[in-house]
């Protein structure tokens, strides 16, 4: 591999090999969009002629396709809020705190990814079912929920782990508690993980099925499963329209995501550096 590396055909060759397999893993995603403005009834690709009639029969009178797209921004919308609070307080115990049996408490929180989620969707369902919450916005948050947090657990304690405990370290040298430390220093160098950890946990939210389909009830449908009974039960070529909306938005989401680390990724090295903060912290103006 070195050697292919360090000569010019070998660099054309791995160029060459990573953007063939780029193109096979983006392919699926081209013909969804492609078969998207197709003609045909059936949703034939490639398409013989091109509209955008289904895209407009989204929001048809009469149309499944908003209630659903609406109830799956609202279940997300509060599974981010509990998937934040849970992942801030958690991260902050794991990285920041002397934890007994931090190993096995890391291990729990990360267990409903490693779980199949059709299990987790069961066991949700059996808890929700004599409550008689099956249906209701806030159970089905509540159940992504558990496959959200973890996700946004792991990103928020990559963020705690890159940011250097001197400068809290610092500011508690000079008389500063710990909400302090927290609302002025951790916090704002936090931000942008914990935006990444909000918009990851609302793609999780958004696109998850198992869990939705077994809280759902007939009057609360989420997008996944409404695309899921578009299939199932009748031909509707607005399934490619939604798609292509969908595949659209987690493209933005993750530029965002991208754009929020790059516009954060100097926070850190913009606040007054440790040094200078310790000498003025210090008796004498000397650095500790």
């Amino acid at each position: 591999m070195m050697e292919l590396r360090s000569s010019l055909v070998g660099r054309i060759v791995l160029t060459a090999i990573a953007t063939v397999i780029l193109l096979f893993l983006a392919l699926p995603i081209v013909v969804i969009l492609v078969t998207s403005f197709s003609g045909n009834a059936f949703a034939s690709f490639p398409p013989d002629e091109w509209t955008l009639n289904w895209y407009k029969a989204l929001f048809a009178d009469g149309s499944k396709w908003p209630a659903a797209l609406s109830l799956s921004a609202l279940v997300a919308a509060l599974s981010t809020v509990f998937s934040l609070i849970i992942a801030v307080t958690a991260a902050t115990a794991l990285v920041r705190s002397e934890l007994p049996l931090r190993s096995a408490v890391f291990a729990l929180v990360l267990g409903p990814l490693v779980i199949p989620q059709i299990v987790t969707a069961l066991g949700l369902f059996l808890l929700f079912e004599p409550a008689a919450m099956l249906g209701s916005p806030l159970a089905i948050a509540l159940g992504h929920t558990v496959l959200a947090a973890p996700i946004a657990v792991l990103i928020l304690i990559a963020t705690l782990r890159g940011i250097d405990e001197r400068l809290e370290d610092a500011a508690a040298s000079m008389g500063a508690g710990r909400l302090t430390i927290a609302r002025r220093i951790t916090f704002p160098l936090a931000a942008p993980g914990m935006i990444a950890a909000a918009i990851f946990s609302f793609i999780t939210s958004f696109d998850e099925f198992y869990i939705s389909q077994f809280l759902s009830s007939v009057e609360t449908v989420t997008l996944p499963v409404q695309v899921y009974n578009s299939l199932t039960f009748e031909i509707d070529p607005s399934v490619t329209a939604v798609s292509a909306i969908l595949i659209a938005f987690a493209v933005l989401a993750l530029g965002l995501v991208a754009l929020v680390r790059w516009l954060g990724s100097g926070r850190q090295d913009s606040l007054i550096s440790v040094e200078n903060t310790t000498a003025i912290a210090a008796p004498g103006g000397e650095a500790v």
